[in-house]
């Protein structure tokens, strides 16, 4: 059953955590310990951390795949941490996109297919489907690819096919975690100026998890993942 929550009083608020907290076992330390967070529409912000510091449970969190044991995730005037799941898959198939490291296409489909699988999903009209999905290819370059297999493309390609079914549906919210992992330097640099451009572009908002400071820095704001908290960049113990 869908609990709805009170909207943020400030409608330009578009996600907000409140004193979060996540522990995977009552005898360690939560991961997470009261974090409190607001992302505000068209926003792009950055989460830096090393690894294992708890940046990827908090991207879960924030797209309502794992459960808080305490606080509230406000997003889209739900409380994600009390949505069963069937709710926060169909919130997340309407108003979320992802793109990951490892680029997740599916090998056996073309790019026009992969960028269009959140528009078959919506059940949108084939002509209109394609129009879309023919625009998004142009604006991350890959104008022509539509029919390519994955296998006939490169890294940075591939993530170019992934930021463009991320965004093709116009989602409110964009996370992204660690989307240059799997990229040299330069398809890097590419991909991290495209992925802020596109966000811009969609008017959504964003959310950028990394371990790397340059990848950061290209973000609006940046915050660091600092014992279970988030603190502005230059403000850590």
């Amino acid at each position: 059953m869908a609990i709805m929550a009170a909207p943020s009083a400030d409608p330009q608020i578009v996600l907000e955590l409140k004193s979060l907290v996540r522990r995977f076992r009552p005898d360690r330390p939560p991961v997470i310990d009261g974090i409190d967070f607001c992302l505000r529409r068209g926003e792009y912000v950055a989460i830096m951390g090393e690894s294992g510091v708890g940046k990827s449970t908090l991207l879960n969190l924030m797209a309502g795949l794992d459960r808080p044991d305490a606080g509230s995730i406000e997003f889209d005037g739900c409380d994600l941490a009390v949505l069963d799941d069937d709710a926060a898959t169909l919130l997340r198939r309407r108003a979320m996109g992802f793109v990951f490291q490892a680029f997740h296409v599916l090998p056996y489909l073309t790019v026009t297919d992969n960028v269009a699988l959140p528009l078959d999903l919506a059940g949108m009209p084939r002509p209109e489907r394609d129009r879309r999905v023919g625009e998004m290819l142009e604006s991350v370059g890959l104008g022509g690819f539509g029919s390519r297999y994955p296998r006939e493309l490169s890294g940075g390609e591939l993530q170019r096919v992934a930021i463009s079914r991320a965004l093709v549906h116009r989602p409110r919210l964009l996370l992204a975690d660690e989307p240059t992992g799997n990229l040299d330097p330069r398809s890097a640099a590419q991909v991290l100026e495209l992925l802020r451009a596109q966000v811009r572009s969609a008017g959504s908002s964003g959310v950028l998890i990394t371990h790397s400071r340059a990848a950061a820095e290209t973000a609006d704001r940046v915050l660091v993942m600092d014992g279970r908290r988030l603190v502005p960049l230059g403000d850590e113990r």
